[in-house]
C-alpha cells in the first residue's frame, strides 16, 4: 500500500515538471524531498533515464542557440577553462596529502570538481582501476554538492548583479554537472544559457586528455576512454539552427521539448539522492570537495 502510494506521488510530481511553471531549481528541491522523504519507488529506472534524457535535452538546446555567438563565448572562455582545470587538480593534490585521503578517491573528486562532475569520474575511474568505493565517495560528494550549487548560484548571481554572460562563464566553471550548470543558467536568462552550455560543453571534452594523463600517472593499463560523443551533435544543432533559418519554428519547438526535458531530468537527479548516499559519504572526502568547490567558486567570480 505504501509503494502505490509513493508511486502515485513522484508520478503526479513528475506531471508536473512537464508544465513550464516548474523550474529547475523547483524540481530539484522537489526530487530530493521525495527521496529523502517517501523515498524514490523506481530508483533503478530514473538511475538508468537520467543520463540519456540529459544527452537528449541538454542536443535540443542546440536547436535554441546561435553558432556564432555560441563559439565567441567559448573562445573567451577557454583561458577560464585551462586556468580551472589545472589550479583543480593542483589544488587537489594539495589537499589530499593534507586531510590523507585516498589518492584515487582524492583524484575523482579533483577530476569531477574541474571537469564536468559525475560524467568526469565515471569517465576516470576505469582509467585508473579506481575501486568501486572510491567511485561511489567521489560520486556523492559531487552531488551532494552539485545540488546545493544549482540552488545557490542563480540567488548570489542577482545579490552580485551578475549580467547573463558573467553568470554564464561562472556557471559553467564552478558547478560540478553539466545538468545543474544548465539548469542554473536556463533559470538566469536565455543568454547565460547560452553561454555556460557552450563552455560547459567545450570544458567536458577535457574528460579525454585528461583521463589519458591520469592513466600514464597512476601507471594504469586501461587507456581507453569514453568519448562524450552527444557534445559533438549539441553544436551540429547549433549550426542547424544558426544556417537553416527556414527551420525556425521546428527548431523553436525541439528547443521548448528540451528545456522541459531538462527539467524532468533534475527532478529525477535529485530522486535519486538516496538516504544511503549521504551517509556514504565521509568527512574528509566531503571536506576536500567543499574546498576544491569554494576555492574554484571564488576564483571564478573574481574572474568575470
Amino acid at each position: 500500500m505504501r509503494n502505490n502510494y509513493s508511486k502515485l506521488i513522484y508520478g503526479l510530481f513528475l506531471v508536473l515538471c512537464l508544465f513550464p511553471f516548474v523550474s529547475s531549481p523547483i524540481a530539484l528541491l522537489a526530487g530530493i524531498t521525495l527521496s529523502l522523504t517517501i523515498g524514490n519507488p523506481f530508483i533503478v529506472q530514473t538511475r538508468k533515464a537520467t543520463h540519456s534524457l540529459l544527452q537528449v535535452s541538454v542536443v535540443g538546446l542546440g536547436f535554441g542557440m546561435n553558432a556564432v555567438a555560441a563559439l565567441k563565448a567559448g573562445t573567451e572562455g577557454f583561458l577560464y577553462t585551462v586556468s580551472g582545470i589545472t589550479v583543480t587538480l593542483l589544488l587537489g593534490y594539495v589537499f589530499a596529502s593534507f586531510f590523507k585521503i585516498e589518492r584515487k578517491t582524492a583524484f575523482l573528486i579533483s577530476v569531477g570538481t574541474a571537469i564536468c562532475g559525475g560524467s568526469a569520474i565515471a569517465a576516470a575511474a576505469p582509467v585508473i582501476d579506481a575501486k568501486d568505493n572510491d567511485t561511489s565517495v567521489a560520486l556523492g560528494v559531487v552531488f551532494i554538492l552539485n545540488s546545493i550549487a544549482l540552488l545557490l548560484f542563480p540567488v548570489i548571481g542577482h545579490l552580485l548583479h551578475l549580467d547573463q554572460t558573467q553568470f554564464g562563464i561562472w556557471a559553467a566553471i564552478a558547478i560540478h554537472d553539466t545538468s545543474s550548470v544548465v539548469g542554473a543558467a536556463s533559470h538566469y536568462g536565455p543568454v547565460a544559457l547560452a553561454t555556460a552550455t557552450t563552455i560547459k560543453l567545450t570544458r567536458a571534452l577535457w574528460i579525454i586528455p585528461v583521463t589519458l594523463f591520469a592513466g600514464f600517472v597512476f601507471k594504469s593499463q586501461k587507456k581507453g576512454v569514453k568519448i562524450p560523443w552527444f557534445i559533438f551533435a549539441f553544436f551540429i544543432a547549433m549550426i542547424l539552427n544558426t544556417y537553416l533559418p527556414s527551420m525556425s519554428t521546428v527548431f523553436s519547438g525541439i528547443y521548448q521539448v528540451s528545456k522541459q526535458g531538462l527539467v524532468i531530468t533534475l527532478f529525477m537527479i535529485g530522486s535519486n539522492l538516496s538516504k544511503e548516499t549521504l551517509k556514504s559519504v565521509g568527512m574528509k572526502p566531503l571536506a576536500l570537495g567543499v574546498g576544491l568547490w569554494f576555492i574554484v567558486s571564488v576564483l571564478a567570480l573574481l574572474a568575470v
